[in-house]
C-alpha cells in the first residue's frame, strides 16, 4: 500500500511553490499523488511504457460491433508496423510501446516484436456461456500480472484492442455496479441508432445469464474478454513493481474497476487519462471516485488518451521537483 506519511510535508512542498495555493488545479493533485507513490518530496517520472493486449470476442458473433472481428487481427499487424494513432502518439511522446497477443481469433501469430501470451483464439460467445473458464482467467491474470511487474518503467499505461471489447466491458461494469445497461451501452467502434438497439437488447439477454451483482473474478469469467482480464492483471503487477499506473478509456477503466476490487490498494497507483466519449465511462469513473485528466470526445481505445495524458504526469511531478519556492527564488508570499 501507498504511504501517507509524507502527506502533510508534499502538500506544504506544493503550496510554497511560486504560485498562488492551487492555482495550477488538478497538476497539483496529480503530482501529490505521484510523490506519494514514490515516497519522496522530489518525484521523477522520466519513462512510459504502453503495453497493448489483443483480444477476440466470441459476442462478435451476434453482431454488435460496425466492424467484422478480422480487425483485431488487421489491427494487430498495424501495430506491429508502427501504423496505429498509438504507435503515432507514443512515438511523439517518447513511449516505449509493446504488443502483446491475449486471445486473437485465428492461429498463433508469428511476427517479430509480438509478446504471445494467448489464452486461446478469442473467448466464447458470452450470450449463451460464460466468456471462459475459471482456469482461462486466472491463467490470463497472472499473465498481465507478470507483464507488469517486468513493465521497467516508473509509468505504465495499459490500452487494448479487440472488436466486441466495449459490448464486454458493458456487462463486466454493469455486473459490478449494478447500473442499468441504458446507463451503460455505447456506440463502441460506431454503431448506428439500429445497431445500438440492437447491441442493447443482445447485452440485456447475456445479462439474465446470470445473477447481479457478480464480484470481479466471475464478472470477468462470466463477461470478460482476455485482454482485459490481462490488463486488469497488469496494472497490479505494474503497481507491485511500484509504477504509476496511467488508466485510459472505457474499457481500460472497467478492467481497472475489476483490479480494484480484488486489490484495493491498486486505487492510489492509478491516474486517469481521459473522459472517453463511450457512454457508460462517467458511470465507471464514478464509481472509482476518479478525476480524469483530458476529456476531448475521444472513444478509440489503444491508450491513446492515456499517451496524450502522459505529459500532464511528466509536467506534474517536474512541477513539485524543480519549481521554486517563495524561500528560494527571493519571491514575497500572500500578505
Amino acid at each position: 500500500p501507498v504511504s501517507r506519511a509524507l502527506d502533510e510535508a508534499i502538500r506544504r512542498a506544493i503550496d510554497s511553490k511560486t504560485k498562488p495555493p492551487g492555482a495550477l488545479g488538478v497538476v497539483e493533485a496529480v503530482a501529490a499523488q505521484i510523490a506519494r507513490v514514490q515516497n519522496t518530496l522530489t518525484p521523477e517520472l522520466r519513462s512510459c511504457r504502453l503495453t497493448l493486449f489483443a483480444g477476440d470476442h466470441g459476442i462478435a458473433a451476434e453482431s454488435v460491433s460496425a466492424y467484422p472481428q478480422a480487425v483485431t487481427r488487421q489491427m494487430v499487424a498495424n501495430f506491429l508496423a508502427g501504423g496505429a494513432a498509438a504507435n503515432v502518439f507514443a512515438r511523439t511522446n517518447g513511449v516505449e510501446l509493446q504488443v502483446v497477443d491475449a486471445g486473437v481469433a485465428g492461429g498463433p501469430i508469428e511476427a517479430p516484436g509480438l509478446v504471445s501470451r494467448r489464452i486461446a483464439a478469442g473467448t466464447r460467445n458470452f450470450a449463451v456461456e460464460p466468456a471462459m473458464t475459471a482456469e482461462q482467467c486466472e491463467t490470463a491474470l497472472r499473465a498481465g500480472e507478470a507483464l507488469g511487474v517486468a513493465v521497467a518503467a516508473d509509468t505504465a499505461a495499459f490500452g487494448e484492442m479487440g472488436i466486441g471489447n466495449t459490448s464486454s466491458a458493458t456487462l463486466v461494469a454493469h455486473k459490478l455496479t449494478g447500473t442499468a445497461l441504458d446507463s451503460l451501452v455505447g456506440r463502441g467502434a460506431g454503431l448506428d441508432d439500429a445497431g445500438l438497439s440492437r447491441k442493447q437488447g443482445i447485452l440485456e439477454q447475456a445479462a439474465r445469464r446470470t445473477a447481479a451483482p457478480l464480484d470481479a473474478r466471475d464478472a470477468l469469467r462470466e463477461y470478460g474478454g482476455f485482454e482485459m482480464v490481462m490488463m486488469a492483471g497488469a496494472m497490479m503487477g505494474a503497481a507491485r513493481a511500484g509504477a504509476v499506473v496511467l488508466v485510459d478509456g472505457f474499457i481500460a477503466s472497467v478492467a481497472a474497476l475489476a483490479a480494484t476490487e480484488m486489490a484495493p490498494p491498486l486505487r492510489d497507483y492509478l491516474v486517469f487519462g481521459h473522459r472517453s466519449a463511450e457512454h457508460g465511462h462517467g458511470v465507471v469513473l464514478a464509481a472509482l471516485d476518479a478525476r480524469p485528466l483530458l476529456e476531448l470526445d475521444m472513444r478509440l481505445g489503444e491508450g491513446t488518451g492515456a499517451l496524450l495524458a502522459w505529459p500532464v504526469l511528466k509536467c506534474a511531478a517536474a512541477m513539485l521537483s524543480e519549481m521554486a519556492s517563495f524561500e528560494s527564488a527571493g519571491v514575497s508570499g500572500p500578505v
